[in-house]
């Protein structure tokens, strides 16, 4: 079975039909202005925290970036769209002024989460998450919805809890705040963690929609949101839409998951790869200056010892090689093949064409591997 998000999740629980639509048969919902407006604060509010070492960006840095990365769909006019470009300038100058006098690194931020809850995986991004003083942690949503949070919208909030089992998994730590971070208003709203019974729980609501889906059990279901993007093909609405065309074939599927998944989640994982090299080569210096400084040949982790040795790689020199073996009619012997040298010496005249001919044809294949390329698409594809 392909992985599960929050976002399939709640999908799945408002309306299953729903669900099978997008996620099995492949339609796409129309882009909506909000989504537009909330993922360009996303992205500027990751973009103020993502910093290798402090500080934080500038106001006039955030700002340009903001402007950079406006996403533009599917507002109803330019007027509108000019509106709600100068409302997130002021949204976020104010989130400026309100964590940058006080800014902590945090721990992780946009962090993608893979886990398994018996045999279903659950995947998905964390807004940001904080190392408290307590040693505990803190895991952060950013939210543009239009109303300010309540006690019972944190105390019931699946996501936060989905994200607090998926943050104990990865980091064997324990999570004692919740955070929805209300963008509108910048008002971090918290609570205390799930205890272990809300926790079991969210893992059986996984379990249970992810057993529902396996049986293909996706009755359309009515509720606030309707109609959907969809209508069409819902029984409540359809007999308005009597010439409706048939779902289109979905794409092929790779083995557990949509093709389409498969490449949004080798990006995403090939950006966080890049992470982890830097800090292993960060971690891998730090280690050795350590080694040096305080003449230590081994150093030990609770779990793991690291040895440090410096090693020497020898060679000879070329000419004095050269002099010594050519005396003993040897040197011919260890001069190895020099693909870009014989590619000049096919492109001169010092070789008849009829031998450059059979030289072609002894080119054989001694090696294939597979590559694979990162297109990013632009908006209208």
């Amino acid at each position: 079975m392909r992985p599960l998000s929050y976002t399939q999740i709640s999908t799945y629980q408002a309306c299953p039909l729903s669900y099978r639509l997008q996620y099995i048969d492949g339609l796409k919902p129309k882009d909506k202005w909000y989504f537009s407006f909330g993922k360009t604060l996303h992205k500027c509010t990751e973009y103020f925290y993502k910093v290798k070492v402090p500080p934080p960006p500038s106001l006039a840095e955030l700002l340009d970036y903001y402007e950079a990365n406006w996403i533009a769909e599917a507002y109803e006019s330019e007027e509108e769209e000019a509106r709600y470009r100068a409302y997130g300038r002021e949204l976020l100058t104010r989130f400026w002024e309100i964590n940058h006098p006080d800014f902590q690194m945090p721990l992780a931020v946009e962090r993608m989460f893979n886990i398994d809850i018996d045999g279903i995986k659950l995947r998905g991004y964390i807004d940001r998450i904080d190392k408290l003083e307590s040693g505990g942690l803190a895991i952060v949503d950013y939210k543009t919805s239009q109303n300010l949070f309540t006690a019972d919208d944190l105390g019931e909030d699946l996501q936060l809890t989905l994200y607090q089992v998926a943050v104990e998994e990865m980091w064997q730590l324990p999570v004692t705040q919740l955070t929805l971070y209300h963008l509108r208003s910048n008002t971090p709203c918290s609570c205390g963690p799930r205890d272990a019974k809300q926790l079991e729980a969210a893992r059986g609501i996984v379990r249970d929609v992810a057993r529902k889906i396996a049986a293909g059990d996706f009755p359309a279901t009515e509720n606030q949101y309707c109609p959907c993007d969809f209508p069409e093909y819902c029984p409540y609405y359809q007999h308005l839409y009597p010439d409706a065309v048939p779902v289109p074939a979905r794409q092929d599927m790779l083995p557990g998951l949509a093709a389409s998944e498969a490449v949004e989640e080798y990006v995403a994982l090939q950006a966080q790869a890049k992470e982890i090299e830097e800090r292993l080569k960060a971690l891998r210096q730090q280690i050795i200056d350590f080694c040096e400084a305080s003449g230590l040949q081994s150093i030990y982790g609770s779990e793991h010892a690291i040895t440090y040795r410096r090693t020497a790689r020898t060679g000879y020199d070329e000419a004095g090689l050269q002099y010594l073996l050519e005396a003993t009619g040897s040197w011919e012997r260890v001069l190895s093949f020099d693909a870009a040298k014989l590619k000049e010496l096919l492109a001169s005249d010092e070789i008849p064409e009829d031998i450059k001919c059979k030289i072609e044809a002894l080119k054989t294949v001694i090696a294939e591997s597979p590559r694979l390329w990162v297109k990013k698409l632009a908006p209208e594809e």
